[in-house]
């Protein structure tokens, strides 16, 4: 199956490829990483001059309308640059908070014009960058309250993932079954964006690889003229290519199970193209130093992140 987007959608890709190519993401990565959130943010407000961010908003909150198809594209493109910062997690609050009236008129326009950057945390999770984040919203159970802070950095294997755990309590918000249906659908969003994220960062990673590989020679030759070469990297595009149309398709549905789906293949695929990435590039795959090792830490973390490939299977399995 081919997903084809239309005129509009593939310029708005396009425009969001020049705007983070000029914006140096590896430089705002680092920077996030060490805690110095002012390039991030720069860059937040840059792309929500975009829509990227109003694309999860509803037009009676000053948003585009949710329009899933263009924030696939939003959150490929964010990827594969590896823009750090809880870019899922607003976009999933936004969606929350769409289904809650009384608190989305405070929250959403800010959300929509990119001002505002949120993170969220369900039931017992970490809530990713609470400490750059305007406002951490929790839900437990049937409550959603708004965080009066945050414990200490967690370990992370992606330092531009900072990850917190809420403090307990907080501003109680909303209550009741609506707070657990809206919960349901924000962490189904953010299990497709993150599809889409992971989608992204696998790209970029097989296109850094390739590249390496006509530049890098060995007996006289370029490396990726080697037959076992060809083959690791036609392996990881093959994952990709075919994790593609299930993320746009789940763009089409929304329907929990092409949700798993989408999210299991791309996050695989991201993964694969991660090792074949560091093992291509041999020792200097290890550094720090090189660029590659930002896209390449971030690979697993997104994998599992709002769903683990177990728990999405089951979900496919399950119906």
């Amino acid at each position: 199956m081919r997903f084809l987007l239309d005129t509009e959608q593939a310029e708005f890709g396009r425009t969001l490829d020049r705007l983070l190519t000029a914006a140096d993401t590896p430089d705002v990565i680092r920077a996030w990483s060490s805690g110095d959130h002012g390039p991030g943010r720069a860059l937040w407000s840059r792309l929500g001059g975009t829509g990227v961010f109003a694309l999860a908003v509803p037009e009676a909150y000053d948003g585009a309308g949710f329009l899933p198809v263009e924030l696939a594209v939003s959150y490929v493109e964010l990827g594969r640059f590896g823009v750090p910062g809880p870019i899922v997690e607003t976009a999933a609050a936004a969606r929350l908070l769409d289904c809650l009236p009384d608190v989305a008129k405070e929250w959403l326009p800010g959300i929509a014009s990119g001002d505002v950057a949120v993170s969220l945390g369900v039931d017992g999770s970490y809530v990713l960058d609470a400490d750059s984040a305007d406002a951490v919203f929790v839900v437990r159970g049937d409550e959603l309250r708004l965080a009066s802070g945050h414990g200490p950095l967690l370990p992370s294997a992606d330092p531009a993932r900072r990850l917190y755990a809420p403090a307990e309590g907080g501003t109680l918000l909303a209550r009741g079954p609506d707070v657990r249906d809206a919960a349901a659908r924000a962490v189904d969003l953010a299990a497709f964006l993150t599809a889409a994220q992971s989608l992204g960062v696998g790209l970029s990673l097989l296109h850094r690889t390739v590249e390496y590989a006509t530049q890098r020679t060995q007996f006289g030759a370029p490396i990726g003229s080697f037959q076992a070469v060809k083959h690791r990297l036609a392996d990881a595009l093959t994952g990709l290519e075919f994790a593609r149309p299930l993320v746009f398709g789940a763009a089409l549905s929304l329907a929990p199970g092409d949700i798993a789906a989408a999210k299991v293949a791309a996050g695989e695929a991201s993964y694969a193209a991660a090792r074949a990435a560091l093992q291509l590039h041999g020792a200097i795959g290890y550094t720090q130093e090189l660029d590659l090792s930002l896209w390449l830490r971030k690979a697993r973390p997104l994998r599992d992140a709002w769903g683990a490939p177990a728990a999405c299977r089951a979900r496919v399995l399950g119906g």
